[in-house]
């Protein structure tokens, strides 16, 4: 479950030489051995990336977790391949963005061709001083794995392999489920069904929700190849190429030396004819050779065909039940926005969930996952979609525009802005959030309320290097001073005082130099990023929500001030 992505024909030999699947192991439940009904706090459905981050995220804030899967191994051939800057920075909240970043391909730099000809570049992560690049490509198979050992150190959480859901009852005060596996069914109740079994969702059409939008009338191949080329780390992209005339080709180089490559085929073509070897190996040959490497030896390892859909659900919360990811919504391939869309669904939920869990929030909190999500959902979807029409045109009329933009496009900057070869994953800014406390004080930049939180260099006496490595998990209070040492005693009173409430704040003094009293922990703002990113003045503060966004900012302290914004940001005011 939660691996169905975008399409609706993967497939291909499970067998790979650059990865050995595990097999995670299958135990009887306790309820049928014991014959009973089991229950808990929260059940997750579904052991994608975006299931085992929902998990991962909830049992590290100290709830117990199930998460149920219908499979027992990770995903087959590379399907998600590019992870965004964002998404490896929920990850490394998680505890395991380094070793993604570590066996991935990280790049920033995407070219796209027309014909023989570059006509337009771009740069994901032009700003210096991030701790993550703007992309890593790294099958989704080594995602999966990571996740798996990482849910597997934590004592709270539960997974239970081959365990198919195959009914759902909602209700006022839980939900329950029945549950199929090899030894005979079971039943569960829990108080919060968290839902990522993938684009198909059986439990979206068991509850009888609709989803909707448009299914894209076009084919196309993916053929993972191992060989070892010296093309340079960025995404490459042709329309109308030579060795693939009329259509279009998209490359990649992954982890393992395996280059992932897409060849648009068209509505009409047979998927299964077009993954037989005979038919794909020409296509890669004739790539290779319009790029002077004819001779390249390769391998292929993995190769599939897909459609895809750009869908979202009305709402994303029914009562007890949630959706995330792929069950929620769905995009295109082009611009990487499925997988990294559904773990910042799971960075929005999650803390939400566990206050209104814990007793310190309403459930109306759950709303505003809704809102926001799918302001984002709608977001990727104008995106995706436009990149898809742009790919792949409807009509002639739409083919001759296409390509007279993409002739100027070389030459003309007016140009290379209307070039749509997937506008990639970025985070959305929820500036009309309900959650937000608006402006009082005029601030430069693009740190506004609603705003996912930017990266910078950092020094604290704990060794962290990152100041979103210092951020997340909790409700958070940046305040601003030259010189830490400086800082007087009664804010520095002020500023423990926020600790002391139903929903505390960590004070974090940001400075040049200085260390701070009254045990405030001090970032020093070692490059002078923050400062600059965040158009800090001595006195400025900034309100980070758990999920690293902004909720709030003042050109001064005002602890009555700060108590408000994060009543606003909980629903509580």
């Amino acid at each position: 479950m939660g691996r169905a992505g975008i399409n609706d024909e993967y497939g291909g030999d499970t067998v790979l030489s650059t990865f050995q699947y595990p097999k995670f192991e299958y135990r009887r439940p306790p309820e049928i051995s014991e014959g009973r009904e089991g229950h808990y706090p929260v059940i997750v459905v579904g052991a994608g990336p975006v299931g085992l981050t929902a998990a991962i995220d909830l049992a590290m804030q100290g709830q117990q977790v199930l998460l149920l899967d219908n499979d027992d191994s990770v995903s087959i051939g590379s399907r998600g391949v590019c992870y965004a800057k964002r998404a490896l920075e929920v990850l490394d909240r998680l505890g395991c963005g380094e070793e993604m970043v570590q066996k991935g391909v990280s790049w920033n730099v995407g070219r796209t061709f027309f014909r023989e000809e570059e006509v337009f570049s771009f740069d994901l992560c032009p700003q210096p001083d991030h701790h993550r690049p703007g992309m890593i490509n790294l099958q989704q198979y080594y995602l999966e794995d990571y996740l798996v050992k990482r849910a597997q150190q934590l004592p709270n959480l539960e997974m239970r392999f081959k365990n198919t859901v195959i009914a759902v009852t909602p209700g006022e005060d839980k939900a329950t489920l029945r549950v199929e596996t090899p030894d005979g069914a079971y039943t569960l109740t829990t108080d919060w069904l968290v839902v990522a079994d993938g684009a198909r969702s059986p439990i979206r059409t068991m509850m009888g929700l609709d989803i909707e939008g448009k299914i894209f009338m076009d084919r196309f191949l993916i053929a993972d190849v191992v060989m070892k080329a010296e093309y340079p780390t960025e995404r490459w992209f042709w329309f109308d190429p030579p060795f693939h005339p009329n259509q279009s080709v998209l490359l990649h180089r992954q982890a393992d030396n395996v280059w992932r490559i897409d060849f648009q085929l068209g509505w009409q073509a047979d998927p299964e004819e077009e993954k037989k070897p005979e038919n794909v190996i020409p296509r890669i040959k004739a790539m290779l050779a319009a790029n002077g490497t004819e001779d390249r030896e390769f391998e292929l390892e993995w190769v599939s065909v897909y459609t895809f859909q750009c869908r979202r659900m009305n709402r994303f919360n029914h009562g007890r039940v949630l959706f995330v990811g792929d069950a929620a919504h769905q995009v295109s391939p082009f611009g990487a926005r499925g997988a990294n869309s559904g773990i910042q669904d799971t960075d929005n939920l999650m803390w939400k969930l566990k206050l209104v869990m814990d007793g310190k929030a309403p459930a109306s909190l759950l709303d505003t996952y809704s809102d926001e999500r799918v302001f984002a959902a709608d977001e990727n979807l104008m995106n995706s979609t436009r990149s898809t029409d742009f790919i792949t045109p409807k009509s002639a009329v739409s083919k001759t525009f296409r390509n007279a933009v993409l002739g100027l496009a070389e030459h003309y900057p007016f140009a290379r802005a209307l070039v749509n070869s997937g506008r990639l994953s970025v985070p959305s800014f929820f500036t009309d959030s309900c959650l937000n406390t608006a402006d009082s004080d005029a601030f430069a930049g693009v740190m506004v309320p609603g705003a996912p939180m930017d990266d910078a260099p950092i020094e604290t006496a704990s060794g962290e290097k990152w100041l979103l490595g210092a951020l997340g998990n909790r409700f958070q209070l940046l305040y601003y001073v030259s010189d830490a040492s400086t800082l007087d005693a009664a804010t520095a009173q002020a500023l423990a005082s926020l600790a002391d409430a139903l929903i505390p704040v960590e004070a974090l003094v940001v400075a040049q130099r200085g260390t701070a009293t009254a045990g405030l922990k001090t970032l020093i703002d070692s490059k002078d990023r923050i400062r600059e990113r965040y158009d800090l003045s001595p006195g400025s503060c900034y309100l980070a929500r758990p999920d690293q966004h902004v909720a709030a900012r003042w050109r001064a302290l005002d602890v009555a001030k700060v108590r408000a914004a994060v009543a606003r940001a909980t629903c509580n005011a």
